[in-house]
């Protein structure tokens, strides 16, 4: 059931995997609150215990020397949960205990607030503990000085310094997921709109890049705490779900493993195979309910049984006798072992159906990619190469250095967290060349992605693709297991095309696009910015005379990095800077210095004059304000109608209004002539707020099915609820952003093709 829910939804616009939120924000404090408190019972003897039970040689006394220099420079200080501040980094230090991280690394964890949060300084950390603990704790220390205009900014900023200093030492990065890890544990504590907005940085910043380190543990757990802060009640829906069917679910997994061990008995295996069995966690099923539609009965990998054993040749043998013993569903294998993916995970995957009918996954790997698959990167230090596998890490990292230097082509300082976002999502795709080698790419990659992945030249080489045997078009998107075949020029002066920027997918072929156009067409791209910047000026009615121009301009080109107005249209023709998160700004700026004499000088702004029956566009009414009417919810596409208020301007109603038509029915002349023909200007770009009921047989997943229309829409949500009706249907009422009746009608088709909906109707807001 959907039961009774309201909530009004914000920063949804960042949200990669839509989240829908139903609620009051009263029911989801409770939820919250009511989340078990962590283990929090953190002592240095706890640590100590730890070490002495591991195999791995630890530095006792400095770790114990860097405990007390943290916990008296902590001292007095207290978490939001209000315990002693020093709990919080033993708590980060033992879940690098957990790891396997060397002495260093730990001394760096208990000492890693101390230069942002007491008098102590890295100097001072230098000279207690060395280079390298003061150089790790440098990494994970916040700029907290530096000059930004957003806190979009600041965190970016942070995010790329500790990047760059993960790319000198990845362990810098290691100790800021176990720092995120624990703070996330104790979330709960914190205000609900500090709750929202580190859950939402968590998810699309840390989750992803612990995935890209297969730190598999630490990923799934920051995930599934994310999700639980982001939507506490489809958390809350899952997780009885799978409460509720608890023992049943242990014992499927205890009989698949009894079966599968019976028959392992059979058969000659160097040493015994490892057989454990565990369920999906919460946030990957929610992920598979959610974009593909499903009821959770539906998941088909719900259930995963892992096989551990000895070498390579057993796991394809071991895959044979499953597939012997339990029917494999079509399409539903797959081989990382000979195709790694970019964390380098190595494993087996099958789906299978057992004789009960329920469908599970069967993982079969070795120990080798086992210890890899659980601590990712990690292992270099739990399994003693530490440093030493240095070499073998450079591949690995190579991705930091492709976001650092894919920053580093834009102007833009929020770029890194986009590409974030992007690059390093956890679903991949592997496309062959037609030489058999094997490209990781992100989801939705397109053929000129790969071109670049391959080398810049055949990038901006390439003037056509093939894919399995077959001609495509440049924006074709590519799927994995395809081959395929990058046809280039011989043409010296050929290069990439400017349309290519809205094509790509991978920040990493835009940053080589970029970079070209930069290098080689400095004069094109000073015309094209210009051109895009009067484009975007004409559209917002933005006219700032030409002389006067380089001054409204100046701070903003120099916030990014151009010293003259020639830099900045460079930036903006190459792709470096983005006018659209700028234009608001800018409109601002020119209605404080510009707006009155624009009112007075521009021949194109109509003033209203009464029993003027021409039809008046929206667009040119500059001399009142003007709102659309909440009884209606005018869009672009409605026949609109304006009435002059007193005292608040222009209302906009579609002429079906009921307020309209009870105006034309009484026809007053004084009435009447406060009413205009107003038309929609043709390039408008207005999104207007409307809002709309679908009625529809209650189910659970019903209030999923219908956001992930929205959000696969990309249509925001501004406030969505849900309430069961008396004769037992459900009433879904969002309120939404959306550009025209056009867009309105296609939404409504598609949420009508939704299981058991009855209708779907616009309603006033």
């Amino acid at each position: 059931m959907i039961g009774d829910s309201t909530m009004n939804i914000e920063g949804h616009k960042d949200i990669e995997v839509p989240i829908p939120t139903t609620g009051t924000p009263e029911e989801a404090k409770e939820i919250i609150d009511s989340i078990p408190d962590y283990d929090d019972d953190f002592t240095i003897e706890r640590i100590i215990q730890k070490i002495l039970k591991d195999d791995k040689q630890y530095d006792l006394s400095k770790i114990i020397s860097a405990y007390e220099f943290a916990a008296k420079a902590h001292e007095g200080q207290k978490r939001s949960s209000g315990q002693d501040y020093i709990i919080h980094p033993l708590a980060v230090s033992y879940i690098l205990l957990e790891l396997g991280m060397d002495t260093d690394t730990i001394c760096a964890a208990l000492l890693h607030d101390v230069v942002e949060d007491t008098p102590a300084t890295l100097d001072d950390l230098k000279k207690r503990f060395g280079q390298d603990v003061a150089m790790l704790v440098d990494g994970v220390t916040k700029l907290s000085k530096i000059p930004t205009n957003t806190k979009e900014e600041q965190q970016a900023e942070n995010i790329r310094k500790i990047l760059l200093a993960m790319s000198q030492d990845i362990r810098v990065m290691i100790i800021k997921l176990a720092d995120r890890l624990h703070n996330m544990r104790t979330l709960k504590y914190r205000p609900m709109d500090k709750q929202r907005n580190t859950a939402l940085e968590t998810m699309n910043i840390y989750a992803p890049i612990a995935h890209r380190l297969g730190i598999r543990a630490i990923q799934e757990e920051l995930e599934d705490l994310s999700f639980r802060f982001l939507d506490p009640f489809a958390y809350s829906e899952i997780d009885h779900i799978l409460e509720t069917k608890k023992e049943e679910r242990e014992q499927f997994i205890v009989t698949i493993k009894e079966r599968i061990a019976r028959r392992f008995n059979q058969e000659d295996f160097a040493e015994p195979p490892q057989i454990e069995g565990r369920v999906k966690s919460i946030y990957s099923i929610y992920k598979k309910i959610f974009l593909n539609h499903k009821n959770i009965d539906e998941i088909y990998d719900k259930y995963a049984v892992r096989i551990i054993v000895t070498t390579i040749a057993e796991c394809y043998n071991v895959l044979g006798l499953i597939h012997d013993m339990f029917r494999p569903l079509p399409n539903r294998f797959k081989d990382y072992i000979s195709t790694p993916k970019a964390n380098m995970y190595q494993s087996l995957h099958t789906t299978v159906l057992g004789k009960e009918g329920i469908p599970f996954e069967v993982q079969i790997r070795t120990w080798d990619m086992h210890e890899t698959a659980e601590y990712g990167i990690a292992a270099h230090w739990k399994y003693k190469e530490g440093i030493r596998g240095k070499d073998k890490m450079e591949s690995r990292l190579a991705w930091v250095r492709q976001v650092i230097e894919a920053q580093q082509t834009s102007d833009d300082v929020e770029e890194i967290v986009r590409i974030i976002k992007t690059d390093i999502a956890p679903e991949d795709i592997v496309v062959m060349t037609p030489k058999g080698k094997s490209i990781d790419l992100p989801m939705g990659s397109t053929v000129i992605d790969f071109a670049y992945r391959i080398h810049t030249e055949i990038g901006h080489k390439t003037i056509g693709a093939k894919v399995d045997g077959r001609i495509v078009p440049l924006d074709f998107k590519l799927q994995t297991g395809q081959i395929c075949e990058i046809i280039t020029t011989k043409d010296p002066d050929k290069g990439p095309n400017r349309a290519w920027l809205n094509i790509v997918q991978t920040n990493d072929a835009r940053s080589k696009i970029r970079s070209w156009f930069k290098k080689e067409r400095r004069d094109e791209n000073i015309v094209e910015g210009k051109a895009e910047l009067e484009r975007q000026f004409k559209r917002h009615h933005i006219k700032v005379p030409e002389d006067e121009l380089g001054t409204f301009l100046q701070d903003d080109f120099k916030r990014h990095n151009c010293e003259t107005l020639d830099d900045f249209f460079a930036s903006i023709g190459y792709g470096g800077i983005t006018l659209d998160k700028m234009i608001p700004r800018f409109k601002d700026k020119f209605q404080k210095l510009y707006g009155d004499q624009q009112e007075q000088d521009d021949p194109r702004i109509i003033k209203l004059k009464p029993n003027n029956r021409n039809s008046i566009v929206l667009d040119q009414i500059t001399d009142m304000a003007v709102k659309f009417a909440q009884c209606c919810n005018p869009l672009p596409g409605d026949e609109i109608v304006g009435f002059v208020t007193r005292g608040y301007g222009l209302s906009v109603h579609t002429v079906n209004c009921t307020n309209y038509l009870a105006a034309k029915q009484r026809n007053i002349p004084e009435e009447m002539d406060r009413w205009y023909d107003i038309v929609w200007s043709e390039n408008n770009t207005s999104q207007l707020q409307t809002s709309f009921e679908v009625v529809a047989t209650d189910r659970v997943g019903l209030v999923y099915d219908i956001s992930a229309v929205l959000m696969e829409a990309r249509i925001p949500i501004i406030h969505s609820a849900s309430r069961v009706l008396k004769n037992g249907n459900a009433l879904f009422e969002s309120t939404i952003q959306i550009s025209s009746t056009e867009q309105l009608k296609n939404l409504f088709d598609k949420i009508k093709k939704i299981k058991g909906v009855i209708s779907v109707e616009r309603s006033s807001i």
